[in-house]
This record gives structure tokens, sequence and C-alpha cells, in this order.
């Protein structure tokens, strides 16, 4: 069955958007190469950083939106990844919140990337 195993995120500047990835995962890049750098995430997916401006094909002008979800957290670990993120000065697009799919709040990383860390609810999930 088809299981995709990254995303790449198209960046700026990589050297800038390596350097704040790696600073939010504590964690330095698996590999680097001109223009593209690769994070190892949960269960070996890959978070790829890749210049825009020498993709090909080139993409189109405005992309769909998505986020980067960061979940399997609890709630008290979602207050203080916002109050470290506050304190790195990294924008915000939503501060902590309780949706109906849970507790969460949402940064932008250099691009406006979102990236939200979630405190998921799956009280009914599990019943299912």
């Amino acid at each position: 069955m088809f299981k995709p195993n990254s995303v790449i995120l198209y960046v700026n500047d990589v050297d800038a958007s390596t350097k704040f990835y790696e600073s939010l995962f504590g964690e330095a890049p698996v590999e680097t190469f001109p223009g593209f750098s690769v994070f190892l995430l949960k269960d070996n997916f890959i978070l790829g950083l890749q210049t825009k401006h020498d993709i090909e094909p080139k993409p189109q002008p405005a992309f769909g939106g998505f986020e980067l979800c960061l979940g399997d957290i609890t709630v008290e670990e979602v207050n203080a990844a916002y109050r470290d993120f506050k304190a790195r000065n990294i924008p915000m697009a939503l501060p902590p919140t309780q949706l109906e799919f849970g507790y969460t709040f949402v940064a932008l990383d250099p691009d406006g990337h979102r990236i939200r860390l979630c405190a998921t609810d799956t009280s009914e999930i599990e019943k299912l």
C-alpha cells in the first residue's frame, strides 16, 4: 500500500531554516547538501528542507495550505512548548486554544509554514 515517508518544505534560505528546525527538534539534520537538509522524524518519517529557488519543476506561485503537526503530547507539554516558542520569539498564528479535536497552538517557521502542537482528545476515537 502507498504510504508517504517524507515531506519537503520549500524554503527561501536552507541554512536559516535548518538552524530553526535543528533548534526546534534539538537534533542536527541527518544529511545536508547544497540547498537541501534532511531531518529524521518519528518512525523513519523524513522532513526535507529544499531551497525553493532551485527546485525543478518550478513550484506554482501559491501553495495549498498544510501544516506540520506534532502530536502525541499532553496539555502540559503543549503549554511548555508554547512558553519555549514564545521565549524564542517564534511567531504564532494561534495561541493555546481548546478546539474540538484537542488543545493546540500554531506557530510559524521562517517561511511561514505552520507548525501545530496538539494534545489530541482521542477519548471518543477509542470507543469506536
